[in-house]
């Protein structure tokens, strides 16, 4: 790893963390205790707000931020076929979103990484196949990031139709299909609820407040499953 190299990869870690000793960045960055005795000095006369000792540990005072932005090749990577899934498979306002972050994270690049991004070959077509969804997805978002309570009617794998009335908490993907997870008032639990099984979805003038047992973070929590794993079996209903 090139100096410079390092010496970004320790403000980052130390953005992440609120403290790390000497010991753990010499082994995470493979070099020596006294190599990172040396680089806090020099980000330190630099003018980096860095706080600690040798033997104590270091921290980075909060509202610190870099002046530029600086990626490795294979993080450009990541960013790129990250927002090609999403023009891909997302909805069309997170699309547009997508292709709007690739366009400034290449506005800032030096040249020859500007023409690197350009010649990655990591593509998400657009010529796959879908569950068809007639729910607005990006209207979905709204009500989730807005705490809006949503009705529609669902139709079971069994196909018998109910109404419901949900509390919006998480959308998920599992290609083909997508998926919402909330609190339904019908069941009064969590349930999770294929898009392609959804219609007449409305979004009510109605907010919710996060009460207890009733928030993302309960539903993460609930019954020892991630929310990854039950909407993912539910998927494959």
């Amino acid at each position: 790893m090139r100096r410079a190299d390092r010496l970004f990869a320790i403000i980052q870690m130390l953005r992440r963390e609120k403290l790390f000793r000497a010991r753990e960045l010499a082994e995470k960055l493979e070099v020596s205790e006294r190599t990172i005795y040396r680089d806090m000095q020099d980000l330190v006369a630099s003018g980096v707000p860095i706080e600690g000792e040798a033997g104590v540990g270091y921290v980075l005072r909060g509202g610190y931020d870099l002046p530029t932005l600086m990626f490795t090749p294979e993080e450009i990577e990541a960013l790129v076929l990250g927002a090609r899934i999403v023009r891909s498979w997302a909805d069309c306002a997170l699309a547009d979103a997508a292709a709007d972050a690739l366009a400034k994270v290449e506005a800032v690049l030096p040249a020859e990484l500007r023409e690197y991004m350009n010649e990655i070959a990591l593509f998400a077509p657009d010529n796959h196949f879908s569950e068809p969804v007639c729910v607005d997805i990006a209207e979905l978002r709204g009500a989730i990031k807005r705490r809006f309570k949503i009705a529609f009617s669902y139709c079971n794998k069994e196909g018998r139709s109910s109404a419901r009335i949900v509390r919006p908490l998480l959308i998920s993907f599992f290609g083909p299909v997508w998926t919402m997870s909330g609190w339904c008032e019908l069941r009064k639990d969590f349930r999770t609820f294929r898009l392609d099984r959804i219609i007449d979805l409305v979004v009510l003038d109605q907010r919710f407040r996060p009460e207890p047992g009733k928030t993302l973070h309960d539903f993460l929590k609930a019954d020892g499953h991630s929310a990854a794993a039950m909407a993912a079996e539910y998927a494959r209903q």
